[in-house]
């Protein structure tokens, strides 16, 4: 079978190689691999800056595949030959808390990812793909929308009327826009690009913000909401975003912490977050049993993911610098 290997490194290289498949456990799977997803993340590892994945290391990169279930352990009861299935970001973060243990398991990272013809994979790591889905939008699940999810309405509790807000045109603020709107509540979405804060009102955004016509965005989203602030804010910029996020909150309002697009330096002014009572929550993707609430949903709700472009397999290093363009709008996936 084929595999792409990623060495590490200021200078990323990509590999196409050949490899025996490994046998099947009595309690595995066998998945044929069709169309895998790309991430922030992904950047992190290909650079070399990622725990545990050194410069200069090697592994078969990506967490978010879908594909076709070709093979089945003896002992597997739950799964059937032919049927779709996606990954799980942590393998073996089946439900409830999280554990650092999990970290082990995290495919893409922790393990091997899923850039590769098959994979074998626990039954108890992998959820039915929607039917409503192709293999490409399927494929960008496990991680993006999953995380948006999470924040959403795993540690969050969106209801109608909530103000939610977004920040720029990546996979986990697409989706949750579009996660968002389907519980009612009133988005506000920024970007630097007025086409794309036009697209994200077509996906159902209530209100775009410039953040480059407006320095001081957190205050036109006060000034948007009457002075109220936004009740939640989808964080996925970092340092150089949080204090102005925390900003943009009402009074008991909710930050979700999950990405780090402008960097980790900046030092946050923790004042906000007492004197208005925030509550800051790190979302880090989600578990097995969140991933099969949230295909449920997507299936019943015939949620569409946004997938912006597709590469081919042998084109693995033009998605990766397409993704590092920052260019794209919802998700990058590769076909297998």
């Amino acid at each position: 079978m084929n595999i792409v290997k990623l060495t590490t490194g200021n200078t990323p290289r990509f590999n196409i190689q050949e490899e025996k498949k490994t046998s099947l456990g009595d309690n595995e799977v066998l998945v044929r691999i069709r169309a895998c997803a790309l991430n922030y993340r992904d950047l992190i590892v290909a650079d070399g800056n990622y725990p545990g994945i050194p410069s200069g290391g090697s592994i078969i990169p990506l967490s978010d595949g879908c594909g076709d279930i070709v093979d089945v352990g003896k002992n597997v009861t739950t799964w059937s030959i032919g049927t779709r299935v996606i990954s799980s970001f942590f393998q073996d973060w089946r439900d409830g808390s999280f554990l650092g243990e999990y970290m082990q398991g995290a495919l893409g990272g922790g393990i091997d990812g899923v850039l590769c013809e098959y994979r074998i994979f626990p039954e108890h790591s992998i959820v039915r793909a929607p039917e409503n889905l192709s293999y490409e939008e399927a494929a960008s699940l496990p991680c993006a929308a999953l995380t948006a999810w999470h924040a959403l309405f795993e540690k969050g509790e969106t209801k109608p009327g909530d103000r939610i807000l977004t920040l720029g045109s990546g996979g986990v603020s697409v989706f949750a826009i579009q996660f968002a709107k389907l519980s009612g509540a009133i988005v506000f979405a920024t970007s630097s690009n007025d086409n794309k804060l036009d697209r994200l009102k077509a996906l159902g955004a209530d209100h775009g913000v410039n953040y480059l016509t407006h320095k001081n965005w957190d205050e036109e989203i006060k000034t948007l909401t009457l002075g109220e602030g936004v009740n939640h804010v989808i964080e996925v910029g970092g340092g150089g975003t949080l204090t102005t996020s925390m900003n943009a909150l009402s009074h008991g309002g909710t930050v979700s912490l999950i990405g780090r697009l402008t960097g980790t330096e900046n030092k946050i002014d923790p004042r906000p977050i007492v004197a208005k009572g925030l509550t800051v929550n790190g979302i880090y993707v989600g578990s097995v049993s969140m991933l099969q609430r949230m295909c449920k949903t997507i299936e019943t709700k015939d949620v569409k993911p946004i997938i912006d472009r597709s590469f081919d397999y042998h084109d693995v290093a033009d998605a990766y610098d397409y993704l590092r363009s920052g260019t794209h709008f919802g998700k990058v996936v590769i076909t297998v």
